[in-house]
């Protein structure tokens, strides 16, 4: 959800800023700072709080946080249909048309919107940079960039595409997609896929087997990196630290100064 739906859905609930404030810890100048458009860019630990109680709280209202009419903009021919976003199955997916993006989780379509030139640079540098790794030490794993599908839970209701991923058991790849959990996941994150990127996926992928999540905040300057074989909560870097990767016990690291010099004109 971005900042203007949070506030269109509170608006129709009928829900006060103080009770946001006090199921989310954030104080109540914060919250009429950042619904009343003074703030900008939350900080991520408030954004992500407000994440997790949109997420909560949307479940239990009449009010549906995504819907189809928000995504695929068909003619209702295909099987993105608006009529009957949700409850659909990787058979559906898979007669999607081929220019339409949508990433399949739990059953239901999303939307993926095309990335910026930022996102792109980005991702091609990071990539560029992971295969760099792996061919200098001549090892078995593989980098993939999206779109790139990975049917994460091995079912037919979900299927992803992250901006980037690593794959060190060869054993999971087919000829068109991944089957199971990646061992490095990057997403980098926009404003309309805060929500996505930091909850839904986030929550899919740790429960999936990923040992490494990147999640890549532009806007921010921004990258949290979770190593879940450690810890839940994650390191904390800016665009001008380097960031080891911690599937390759901090062998490879990733110079986000020079990555950032490269795209500062993009942001």
């Amino acid at each position: 959800m971005s900042i203007e739906e949070m506030k269109e859905f509170l608006k129709k609930q009928g829900i006060p800023y103080s009770e946001v404030s006090k199921c989310t810890g954030i104080p109540l100048s914060t919250l009429q700072k950042i619904f009343g458009n003074t703030t900008a860019a939350p900080r991520f630990k408030t954004r992500l709080a407000l994440n997790e109680y949109f997420d909560r709280i949307s479940d239990e209202c009449s009010y549906v946080e995504e819907t189809a009419s928000e995504y695929g903009m068909t003619d209702g021919t295909s099987a993105l249909n608006r009529n009957t976003f949700g409850d659909k199955t990787l058979d559906d997916y898979l007669a999607l048309p081929d220019d339409v993006r949508v990433e399949l989780i739990d059953g239901t379509f999303y939307d993926m919107a095309a990335p910026t030139a930022a996102h792109q640079q980005i991702s091609q540098l990071l990539t560029s940079r992971f295969q760099n790794h792996i061919d200098t030490h001549k090892g078995s794993c593989m980098v993939f960039a999206a779109p790139f599908d990975v049917r994460l839970d091995c079912d037919d209701k979900t299927m992803v595409q992250p901006d980037i991923l690593v794959i060190c058991d060869r054993d999971k790849l087919s000829k068109p997609r991944l089957n199971g959990a990646p061992d490095l996941v990057v997403e980098i994150i926009s404003a309309s896929s805060w929500f996505h990127d930091t909850i839904r996926k986030f929550n899919k992928y740790k429960k999936a087997g990923v040992r490494e999540y990147w999640i890549i905040i532009p806007s921010l300057r921004k990258i949290l990196v979770y190593f879940f074989e450690q810890s839940s909560e994650p390191a904390e870097y800016t665009f001008s630290d380097s960031i080891p990767v911690n599937i390759w016990n901090g062998k490879c690291v990733i110079d986000f100064k020079e990555i950032f010099n490269r795209i500062e004109f993009l942001l």
